[in-house]
């Protein structure tokens, strides 16, 4: 039987903040990013901010109805960065398979652990205890036999808890709660199960499993088994992530991208900043593309593939990146989030066999380059970002995970 963490930061952002602004302790706190576009929003608060009904996502206007006295702190994501590598420098002294769910969340896969400590439940507690102690910050943990049961645990006791779901309690502990509490069920995936009087986590796993597959298709049978504890998805590795050489680009959209024409939008955008930036690197051609894709609930995944053929050309990320969504995206929710990266550079000019006018493309595309450096980057545009102008207020984050001596 495994044993599986899941260690989320308690109001991670404020929590920082505070920490290193001792003004700011006892007062209610609303970390934000730039109070125009979409990153008007909050971002993260503190916990007493968050018993008064200030949540994650909220307008600053909405978070101020509900709190006069906030206090908003614009976010420094280098300052979360470099408080996040401390909590998993701490984490690595229990166990080198961590996955990260975001900045301020990791799986633990602690199994091989317990010959050098007493249990999961122990290990949670030092952890708990060694994140306050050392660097200030809360943690909650929970843990479990699988990561969605460990996911769930980490959400029950807040802040600073440790709750264990195992194989003889999870029925009781997790089968009573609501179905929108277990990780991957969206709001759009709510509505469709409460349509068919599925409101609770044991209703779920009790349907016929073969009614689930035919209202919902296979994401009903996996749903069916994460409610029942099936869950035996793997922890990654610590450090497999460092591991890769890449060049990309993220997007958060300034409306949820619910439409396969929504994403085309984002990834022309996000295929010509990659092109650029991979063509001024001048490092040679990727031959295979990533794609991330993080949805409503802040659920995150990636898929990657091959490209056609080696290529710096946008049209060519835009394409696999595409299919790469609609191949893989959950029709049941929306993105807020989506991102490409390429790597696997091919340094050696090679004749492009897949398509004859690749070298003409590329001589186009480098003067639209130019024409956007002088002019402004609205110089040129596709035809298809025209369509909507709202879904085309995001925030980007360049993102570049080359090796130093190549950047």
């Amino acid at each position: 039987m495994r044993t599986i963490l899941h260690v989320d930061l308690n109001n991670f952002y404020a929590s920082v903040e505070i920490l290193l602004n001792p003004s700011l302790k006892d007062k209610y706190v609303a970390v934000c990013g730039s109070v125009e576009n979409r990153h008007g929003i909050v971002l993260a608060k503190s916990e007493n901010a968050k018993q008064l009904g200030v949540k994650t996502g909220m307008t600053i206007r909405e978070a101020e109805s509900l709190c006069p006295e906030l206090v908003f702190v614009e976010a420094n994501h280098k300052r979360f960065v470099a408080y996040s590598k401390l909590v998993r420098n701490i984490y690595r002294d229990y166990t080198d398979k961590i996955e990260s769910f975001g900045i301020d969340e990791c799986w633990l896969d602690c199994t091989s652990s317990l010959k050098m400590f007493k249990n999961g439940k122990f290990i949670a507690d030092d952890i708990r205890r060694r994140v306050k102690e050392e660097l200030g910050l809360t943690v909650s943990v929970g843990v479990s036999f699988n990561k969605v049961f460990a996911k769930l645990g980490s959400d029950l006791k807040k802040p600073d808890g440790t709750t264990v779901i195992d194989t003889d309690n999870f029925k009781q502990k997790v089968w009573s709660l609501p179905v929108g509490d277990m990780l991957y069920v969206g709001k759009s995936m709510v509505s469709k199960l409460n349509k068919i009087n599925i409101k609770t986590i044991g209703e779920l796993a009790l349907t016929d499993k073969n009614y689930l597959l035919d209202h919902f298709g296979k994401w009903g049978g996996i749903l069916h088994d994460y409610a029942n504890g099936l869950d035996n998805s793997e922890v990654s590795n610590d450090g497999e992530e460092d591991e890769i050489k890449s060049v990309g680009n993220s997007m958060t959209s300034y409306r949820d991208i619910e439409t396969v024409e929504d994403a085309s939008m984002i990834f022309t955008i996000l295929a010509e900043s990659v092109s650029e930036r991979l063509i001024s690197y001048n490092v040679g051609r990727a031959t295979s593309i990533t794609v991330y894709m993080r949805d409503e609930n802040l659920f995150s995944i990636t898929r990657q593939c091959a490209l056609d053929s080696p290529s710096v050309l946008p049209e060519d990320f835009h394409k696999k990146a595409l299919e790469l969504f609609i191949k893989n995206r959950n029709k049941y929710v929306s993105y807020r989030t989506l991102g490409i990266a390429v790597k696997g550079f091919e340094t050696v000019e090679q004749l492009n066999f897949y398509d004859q006018k690749y070298d003409e493309k590329l001589k186009l595309n480098s003067q639209i380059d130019k024409l956007r450096q002088k002019y402004g980057s609205t110089t040129v545009i596709k035809g298809n970002l025209l369509a909507d102008k709202k879904l085309m207020k995001t925030e980007s984050e360049k993102t570049s995970l080359m090796h130093p001596d190549k950047r």
